[in-house]
């Protein structure tokens, strides 16, 4: 009992709250006048992106769950959104919950019978359910197959504002990533989420102390899956369309390089991550290397030198320690 106290202890400590308002307050303003001096387009990407990162740091780095199949939720609410928008008419909020209620009802049965079991199995369970939904969308006639849904209208939020606009549309993405951030926050900080930790540090300890280890494993999942088809919704009304990519396979290990860059048990960590490799991908897509071998060499450095992420080398040193942060993994 003592030991299990010791660790919820030692997880809630943070950084002091001035250097945590200093970069508050600097994120806050460089991503409110990022537009103005980057590609409107380009920084929603990164958000939806890091968005989505988050979410599956929500399961991986809080409750060493590691999910091969969360494409299934960023994807799956797209093409719910997308669907709803287009053909149904409805408007882009709405449209938006629906594919976070559908991502959260598919991350209830994905999690349901993935639980049940731990380590490399429940990994190779969620990537195997995530292929039958990948299938399922080749075939399914609302997903238009390999086309995808395209031209997917944005419409106006709340009845008022354009959202053809890309300043309108760029503060209405980044008013829903900093909610999502903060519901990730406020959710690891709270009993759940300590709970949550504890599992992930000893799980025996965990259900001798009484806890129902499979409800709060299961909980964790649906919200993880909500919060990536928060993104993947979103994502469907910035670009206009959801394909097959987004359900792929790939995009399930893109996420977990995101995090696994960034550091995984850091809130930062996969918004560094998320912004590194959508850089990355964007820079080079029109040059000669190829994309994916550079993404490759780069997760291979960073496994070999910064073992703990980015973000994480960086709580964990020096000077990390002197602005009060601590790395707990």
């Amino acid at each position: 009992m003592a030991d299990m106290t010791d660790t919820l202890k030692s997880e809630s400590r943070r950084p002091s709250p001035s250097v945590q308002k200093a970069f508050l307050v600097v994120g806050l303003v460089l991503l409110i006048w990022a537009p103005f001096f980057i590609y409107p387009i380009f920084v929603m990407k990164v958000l939806c992106f890091a968005l989505f990162a988050c979410a599956f740091n929500l399961l991986l780095g809080y409750t060493g769950l590691l999910s091969f199949g969360h494409a299934t939720f960023f994807g799956g609410a797209a093409y719910f959104t997308a669907y709803t928008v287009k053909e149904w008419g409805v408007p882009p909020e709405l449209g938006i919950l629906i594919g976070v209620a559908g991502a959260a009802l598919l991350g209830l049965i994905m999690g349901f019978v993935a639980i049940r079991r731990q380590g490399i199995y429940f990994a190779m369970i969620t990537l195997a359910l995530s292929y039958m939904f990948y299938f399922f969308c080749l075939q399914a006639k609302f997903t238009q197959g390999e086309d995808g849904i395209q031209s997917v209208p944005r419409g106006y939020l709340f009845g008022v504002i354009d959202l053809n606009n890309s300043f309108n549309m760029y503060y209405f993405v980044l008013a829903v990533f900093i909610i999502g951030v903060l519901i990730i926050w406020r959710f690891i900080n709270s009993p759940f989420g300590m709970i949550l930790k504890s599992i992930r540090e000893n799980e025996q300890r965990a259900i001798s102390l009484g806890y129902s280890v499979a409800h709060y494993k299961l909980g964790a999942f649906v919200m993880s899956a909500a919060l990536a088809g928060l993104a993947g919704a979103v994502k469907a009304l910035v670009f206009q369309f959801a394909t097959l990519t987004d359900v792929a396979w790939q995009m399930s290990g893109e996420v977990i390089l995101m995090t696994l860059l960034g550091g995984i048990g850091t809130l930062v960590g996969p918004l560094f991550g998320a912004g590194f490799v959508a850089t990355l991908e964007n820079y080079l897509a029109t040059s000669e290397f190829p994309v994916t071998v550079i993404t490759g060499i780069v997760f291979m450095v960073c496994v070999l030198l910064f073992r703990r992420g980015i973000i994480g080398e960086f709580y964990a040193s020096r000077l990390g320690r002197k602005l009060g942060f601590e790395y707990r993994r």
